[in-house]
């Protein structure tokens, strides 16, 4: 099969489209043919040489894959051969405490595709049968792609971790990007007012198209100063943010008086400074998030089932360009997901 590798860390230079023995399944392992790939920063944190990815070479990247079955092990139950699915990004024992309390997300050998084991970025790609999906009716290969990761983190902040409520105001950071198109919508659907960030002029309409009720260019405005004025100097209740260093001043600025900071990236670099006068006075909250449990996935395929939850696509690229594709990423001028197709 063909398959984009890498054999080293380093730029997307590294990234070669090759070819590589088609995985072989064991007895509770499905063979997946990739139809659609979507990319996700995580791609870019492993091929960089992320210290919490320890990772053997030559690997191949991909969390977020849809496909058709081909092959299916022994001992495999409810999947087989021409299932149209996609792929439960994160993969756990089903065994512990954890996995058998319905929070799989916080299992011991949790790990996800294409980060501790091969991935999407080819033509097949195996996994655990448990992390087999069927595709919802009418969605076709691109979307069922460009949805899981970003959804069940989405799901996953504002629901789990920051407890949303009806008529609570949330601010979500960078709304062209996956995790946050997705939290502008499931904000928007338990009833919240929603505020969210893009970088230029041009993605102030698809934010809004989205469900925002405002839109701030943070290029051109200060977030937290426009935050204050449209909530009469109060804040917001919840803060959901992937960023990092470049936001987090603001991020904190803009909470009202016992809010909710939720934070599950670090795209620009993993320090930060924090005043702990201000979070105590404030009562606030800060937690991290990562990924998100299999009910919450099938939730949000549920939504994604009855177009009620939209996947964006920005654009899709063929495997083979797939250093371009990765590249448009880092380059943020993109609103949406960016899929990989064979």
């Amino acid at each position: 099969m063909k398959a984009v590798l890498f054999r080293e860390h380093g730029g997307p230079e590294k990234l070669l489209y090759e070819e590589w023995p088609v995985p072989q399944v064991g007895p509770e392992e499905v063979l997946i043919r990739v139809k659609a790939c979507a990319l996700n920063h995580l791609d870019i944190w492993v091929r960089q040489g992320s210290p919490a990815y320890s990772i053997p070479f030559p690997h191949i990247l991909g969390a977020d894959v849809a496909g058709l079955v081909e092959e299916v092990g022994g001992q495999v139950e409810r999947v087989t051969v021409g299932d149209r699915v996609f792929l439960s990004p994160g993969i756990s024992c089903w065994n512990c405490e954890f996995c058998l309390a319905g929070r799989d997300n916080m299992c011991r050998t949790y790990h996800l595709l294409g980060a501790k084991v091969h991935g999407g970025y080819a033509e097949y790609v195996k996994v655990p049968y448990r992390n087999v999906l069927p595709i919802p009716e009418h969605v076709v290969f691109e979307q069922a792609a460009a949805f899981p990761l970003v959804s069940v983190t989405a799901s996953h902040m504002l629901f789990a971790l920051a407890g949303l409520q009806y008529g609570e105001t949330v601010l979500v950071m960078g709304a062209g990007s996956g995790v946050g198109m997705m939290a502008v919508q499931l904000a928007k659907l338990a009833g919240a007012r929603v505020m969210t960030t893009v970088g230029s002029d041009d993605k102030i309409p698809k934010a809004v198209i989205l469900g925002a009720d405002a839109v701030i260019n943070h290029a051109k405005e200060n977030v937290a100063e426009r935050v204050k004025l449209l909530t009469e100097g109060r804040g917001v209740d919840v803060v959901i943010e992937h960023i990092g260093p470049e936001v987090w001043e603001t991020c904190v600025e803009s909470l009202a008086k016992g809010g909710r900071l939720i934070t599950c990236g670090a795209t620009t670099g993993a320090e930060i400074t924090l005043n702990l006068r201000s979070v105590f006075s404030r009562q606030l909250t800060i937690k991290g998030s990562y990924m998100g449990t299999r009910a919450e996935l099938m939730k949000a395929a549920e939504l994604v089932g009855q177009k009620r939850l939209v996947a964006v696509l920005d654009r899709t690229f063929p495997l083979q360009e797939a250093r371009t594709a990765q590249e448009l990423m880092a380059s943020r001028r993109f609103f949406g997901k960016i899929v990989l197709t064979c």
